[in-house]
């Protein structure tokens, strides 16, 4: 499997701690042997990130991503809830 991230998902992750990136890359790897494992919470979304789809990092934070082949990802955003979603 392939990450791709964007200029703004690069971003967001530079200004996470060591600990939560330490998360997102155990969270990926979970995503690479399995996407539908229930810790994900690997579900489509609506709205204005309609096409898009979102995994569960820690219990308020999410990445979303695009699949944009079998084996390539494109992550989006990664973010609290309130961040990406507003409420």
């Amino acid at each position: 499997m392939r990450f791709n991230p964007s200029k703004r998902f690069e971003k967001q992750y530079a200004k996470l701690s060591v600990r939560t990136q330490d998360k997102i890359t155990e969270k990926l790897n979970l995503f690479v042997k399995n996407q539908s494992d229930p810790v994900l919470e690997n579900h489509m979304l609506k709205g204005k990130y309609k096409g898009y789809r979102s995994i569960n990092i820690t219990g308020d934070l999410r990445l979303i991503y695009e699949q944009t082949s079998p084996d390539s990802v494109w992550l989006l955003l990664v973010g609290t809830h309130h961040e990406l979603y507003g409420s």
